[in-house]
């Protein structure tokens, strides 16, 4: 997959066959459209192509920012975009400016000048140009003039999935992992740098990886202990992971801490991958460290069996 990120026309394209969005977290409901895209494509010996935009617009403008945290970064969707097959990825810069576009000054700059497209493809919903005004009526109006064919994914295509990236969000937010990922088709992830701790966790038995993530838009799922898979160095392993403040050591700030099973290497300042599975409880203060570690030994128990069960 080639990303393209510059502003002039993108040269060669052939037949381009065309979606855009923000495609937040690529769940099985944006699949839905990717795999239309494909087959459109190949139908008339064509490349697919995805627009989407960055920063998420949301985060640009602030007044409707309301603390949105994503379920991907930029290098996340990309990744699986490649993974589902598309053929080339625009990254347009969000910006003010750019949303102040009329709909036809959208459809001319972006999907006519830099793309040359084709056949364009878009869910029931989709909205674009200055106060999202753009729709079905606008693509349907200039499409003679700007020279491509508009096919739009019927609403009970799409609501009969189900699915959206705000019931994602909502679900992870409440701890439902195993909800989330249903929506996704794949484990919910988060990648990121292992950190120095106050390595407390080894002292009881429970050696953890501290993990950094510096996108601070991406979205954690609820404190508490989760099932995990950890991706590191082209190996997959299993462990927990808790998520919180650590009520019974004294903590102020949050952490995310995974202790992987079976593993004693020094990864600081290495990244990994973790992969949420299933949650398994709230995070809980205890009276003592004893009291911690009872709990820790119960939990991996769990994880291991739960794990087990999602091999």
């Amino acid at each position: 997959m080639k990303i393209h990120s510059e502003t002039a026309p993108i040269q060669g394209l052939k037949n381009a066959v065309v979606t855009s969005g923000t495609f937040d977290g690529v769940h099985i409901g944006h699949q839905k459209i990717l795999e239309r895209l494909k087959q459109a494509a190949k139908e008339i010996d064509g490349e697919t192509v995805l627009i989407t935009y960055w920063p998420h617009p949301r985060l640009v403008l602030t007044n409707r920012n309301n603390g949105l945290r994503l379920l991907s970064t930029f290098p996340e969707k990309a990744n699986l975009l490649e993974q589902y097959g598309i053929d080339h990825l625009v990254k347009i810069p969000f910006t003010k400016d750019f949303a102040k576009l009329s709909s036809e000054a959208y459809i001319k700059s972006i999907l006519h000048e830099k793309v040359g497209t084709k056949k364009l493809i878009i869910g029931y919903d989709h909205r674009f140009g200055k106060d999202r005004q753009g729709g079905l009526e606008e693509l349907t109006k200039f499409a003679p003039k700007y020279g491509y064919d508009l096919e739009e994914i019927p609403r009970q295509d799409i609501e009969a999935i189900g699915v959206s990236s705000t019931r994602i969000r909502k679900a992870l937010e409440e701890g439902e992992v195993t909800v989330a990922n249903q929506y996704l088709g794949r484990p919910y992830s988060l990648t990121g740098l292992v950190m120095h701790g106050n390595k407390l966790g080894r002292t009881i038995g429970f050696r953890t990886a501290n993990i950094g993530i510096k996108e601070t838009y991406k979205l954690l799922p609820a404190n508490g202990i989760y099932a995990i898979r950890v991706i590191y160095d082209f190996k997959v392993m299993h462990g927990m992971l808790n998520i919180g403040n650590r009520p019974t050591v004294g903590g102020d700030s949050k952490t995310i801490e995974a202790h992987i099973f079976d593993f004693d290497e020094d990864i600081y300042d290495q990244e990994i991958t973790v992969e949420f599975i299933d949650h398994i409880r709230k995070e809980i203060k205890f009276d003592n460290l004893d009291q911690l570690k009872a709990q820790l030994t119960k939990d991996e128990v769990e994880v291991r069996e739960v794990l087990k069960r999602n091999s």
